[in-house]
């Protein structure tokens, strides 16, 4: 597997115009009491390792671990760029990026999505070979509830306090989006979290892992500028 936290430009000169570049994109932003603040950049980051892992040619990149996460403000700890940020970000990492055949960003964090999509567009326009791809859950378990307690508990399980797991709002989000963008999450769940943990597990994480490798994998092969 190919990592540029493990290879010199020597190395990376020599495959790069025949790799695509994998880049996580996360964020740092409260998961509830009982979770840490790099979930979402931790997701991205193991995803595009099981990518390297399963297809030649995909350099993996450090992940972006900052991120549109302004919701999240009211809970101490929770670090925010803003979406205009975040389009930026994307836009120059990956103008900066034309050494590779292509870039895929694997974004972990769903209030990145907006920026992320609009920085794709641009650059698509530029001529540039980008896409982005994300993984999914339930819409009344979006955050910090059984789904990412469980991954946690499969990539990391000593970070997660299984004896602070408490249920948050679970309506699904559809229902408190309004409020959500208005006041923040702290508007709907005091507690941060937006499902219910209880019940998560190692087995169900490692399950929802292959899951979501398999839906990226599909994604790249789909994609992919390199064979």
């Amino acid at each position: 597997m190919n990592r540029l936290i493990d290879m010199a430009w020597p190395e990376v000169e020599a495959v790069a115009a025949t790799s695509v570049l994998a880049v996580p994109v996360g964020s740092t932003e409260q998961h509830g009491p009982h979770l840490p603040f790099t979930v979402d950049t931790e997701i991205a980051a193991a995803l595009c390792d099981r990518l390297a892992q399963a297809r030649d040619r995909v350099v993996v990149a450090p992940a972006f671990s900052y991120g549109s996460s302004g919701e999240h403000a009211a809970f101490p700890g929770s670090l925010s760029i803003g979406l205009d940020g975040v389009e930026t970000l994307v836009l120059e990492l990956v103008r900066s990026a034309d050494a590779f055949a292509g870039v895929l960003l694997v974004n972990g964090h769903g209030g990145n999505a907006a920026a992320v999509s609009r920085a794709v567009r641009r650059l698509g326009h530029e001529g540039r070979c980008v896409t982005c791809w994300s993984p999914t859950g339930s819409a009344v378990d979006s955050h910090a509830g059984r789904t990412e307690t469980s991954v946690m508990l499969a990539l990391r399980p000593e970070s997660v306090r299984l004896d602070l797991l408490e249920p948050g709002d679970c309506r699904p989000l559809r229902e408190i989006m309004p409020l959500l963008v208005r006041s923040g999450v702290v508007s709907v769940s005091a507690n941060g979290v937006l499902g219910d943990p209880s019940g998560a597990s190692g087995g169900e994480g490692r399950l929802v892992l292959e899951r979501w490798t398999a839906g990226l994998l599909s994604a790249y092969d789909t994609w992919t500028p390199v064979s």
